[in-house]
């Protein structure tokens, strides 16, 4: 969508980790993980606008922070590089996905700035290039690049689609923000799951979170909001939190569950996606 001052608009759809297992520590620090990465229509809208002097602005960072530290500011510095003109741009976030909630949030904006100005500036990186330089920004941007439901290893870079059953979902963000960092160090986290040998949709089963427990531990109140949504089904607990979320196979079921949760948190009803909207169907 073109905005009469010359911005378009384009989506970068959230996550959900449908399982997410720890299957070891690296020697750099990182975590190994295996995942199945599920997009939902629950959307944020990245509005860019080109610049030729080079320069890259980025209008509202989230939470207040410098814009040289925002994924999506360093999106566009670290394609900047490869692109054959001086090239710049200007950048408007518009975020309808909550912060800090193992939604992928701002890995999705960045993934979408990635992917636009690959081709706006002519950089000719393909999409695993782009996959290797996203790892570099956070562990989630590569799945977005991918922009097919997968299943995820290594840090998440690692990716192989994964036909996943259609679903909606209800998702609740208790009022907290859990720290990633603090989780993936904490002395009680899983970090020995064993690898899976046939990972499909249904092997899987029963899904789990292994840093659930933890997140359950340490932010009581994400345990009072998975308690609430387990009355209406199988809840779990997505990234590092702080949201939680249930399955439904069709959209009515899900919607009676929303109307009530959401009397009580903050909550979203979204439908699950087979592909990014930035990719071509």
């Amino acid at each position: 969508m073109n905005i009469a001052d010359g911005r378009q608009a384009f989506p970068a759809p959230a996550k959900l980790n449908l399982d997410l297992r720890i299957t070891g520590r690296r020697e750099d620090g990182y975590h190994n993980i295996e995942s199945i990465f599920c997009l939902i229509d629950l959307q944020d809208t990245v509005y860019l606008k080109p610049r030729d002097d080079g320069k890259i602005i980025l209008h509202n960072p989230v939470d207040g922070m410098p814009q040289e530290a925002d994924l999506s500011y360093r999106a566009a510095s670290l394609l900047q590089k490869y692109a054959r003109n001086p090239a710049g741009v200007e950048i408007w976030l518009d975020k309808k996905i909550p912060t800090g909630a193992g939604l992928g949030g701002g890995s999705s904006d960045a993934a979408t700035v990635l992917l636009v100005l690959n081709r706006w500036w002519q950089c000719g990186l393909t999409q695993r290039q782009l996959i290797n330089s996203g790892a570099a920004l956070g562990a989630d941007v590569p799945f977005f690049i991918f922009g097919k439901n997968a299943f995820a290893s290594g840090i998440g870079e690692k990716l192989i689609g994964m036909d996943i059953p259609k679903q909606w979902y209800v998702i609740v963000k208790p009022p907290v923000h859990v720290s990633t960092a603090k989780i993936f160090t904490h002395e009680s986290l899983t970090r020995d799951s064993a690898s899976s040998i046939m990972p499909t949709f249904q092997n899987l089963q029963p899904f789990r979170n292994d840093m659930q427990a933890v997140v359950f531990k340490e932010y009581p109140e994400v345990w009072k909001a998975y308690s609430e949504l387990s009355r209406y089904g199988a809840a779990l607990m997505t990234g590092s939190g702080a949201c939680v979320f249930t399955a439904c196979q069709d959209r009515d079921s899900a919607y009676n569950i929303y109307r009530q949760v959401s009397c009580l948190y903050e909550a979203y009803l979204a439908e699950g996606l087979a592909m990014h909207p930035l990719l071509p169907g």
